[in-house]
């Protein structure tokens, strides 16, 4: 896989399909591989960049204090290096909160915007339920008891009590040791500290916000927020959803991304 150094991180990525770029940016845990449906699907018709963020994957570690605008600024550096002028980007949870970013300090780079499971600012529970997987993460100091602890707080509770094989995945999915934890704690601070509320209303391009009704982590109040500021502004609710509402609701979320990126790519670039 290729590595390409922006001025702060060294940053490793996938390059699949042709066609008009989808920039895509995952969560606080994960790499670039929790994209794999969606590149896989797309990738028939778009050019997918998946990214592991500073601190996951290939890429460098967050050895320090960072700011969802630096991480938008890497972004954006990478898509100068890749030779892409613009993209749609798709970022899911902390992903979404860099997307933020990277249309406010770039908005001629961004053709539009799709946040998953994201919000302008943490809200007081899902304050609480971060600060208490940052802690676990310390007071444990691995990755095993962090997901045992942490995978409920994903789904819903009919998700979790239904699906045993489903939570198995992704509790290992979680469990690798080889994950940097002081990247970890160091980005669920970011998390924290990000906080767009009075700039949402300079997002001007198209933007899909995509929720899970029941997400205790990016909740119902900065859903609302979003929808209520940003201009241009699509929302989709999954009513029966938490966090991770794109593996509980897989086939409504590809097929929302699918008309998303079909209704907003410029026609004389889709294949």
């Amino acid at each position: 896989m290729p590595i390409e150094m922006t001025e702060n991180f060294e940053i490793n990525y996938i390059d699949e399909g042709d066609g008009f770029p989808i920039f895509l940016i995952h969560g606080l845990v994960g790499d670039h591989t929790a994209w794999t449906t969606q590149v896989s699907v797309l990738k028939e018709k778009y050019r997918m960049i998946a990214v592991d963020n500073p601190g996951s994957g290939g890429s460098s570690p967050v050895t320090g204090p960072c700011t969802t605008e630096e991480l938008a600024d890497t972004m954006l550096s990478l898509m100068d290096k890749l030779g892409i002028e613009k993209a749609h980007i798709l970022g899911r949870s902390l992903g979404g909160l860099i997307g933020q970013h990277m249309a406010l300090r770039g908005p001629d780079r961004v053709h539009s915007l799709v946040m998953t499971a994201a919000t302008p600012k943490v809200d007081p529970i899902g304050t609480r339920i971060l600060e208490n997987m940052r802690e676990i993460l310390e007071w444990r100091d691995n990755w095993s008891d962090w997901a045992r602890h942490s995978a409920h707080a994903f789904v819903t509770p009919q998700f979790y009590n239904e699906n045993p094989e489903a939570m198995s995945n992704i509790v290992a999915l979680v469990s690798n040791e080889a994950l940097s934890k002081i990247s970890y704690i160091n980005l669920n601070n970011t998390a924290l500290a990000h906080d767009t509320t009075e700039q949402l209303k300079d997002i001007n391009c198209p933007t899909l916000i995509m929720a899970g009704r029941l997400d205790p982590i990016c909740g119902m109040i900065g859903t609302d927020k979003m929808t209520a500021s940003i201009r241009n502004v699509e929302t989709v609710i999954f009513e029966k959803s938490s966090h991770f509402f794109m593996i509980e609701e897989a086939e409504k979320s590809m097929n929302t991304l699918i008309d998303w990126f079909d209704r907003h790519t410029p026609k004389n670039a889709l294949k």
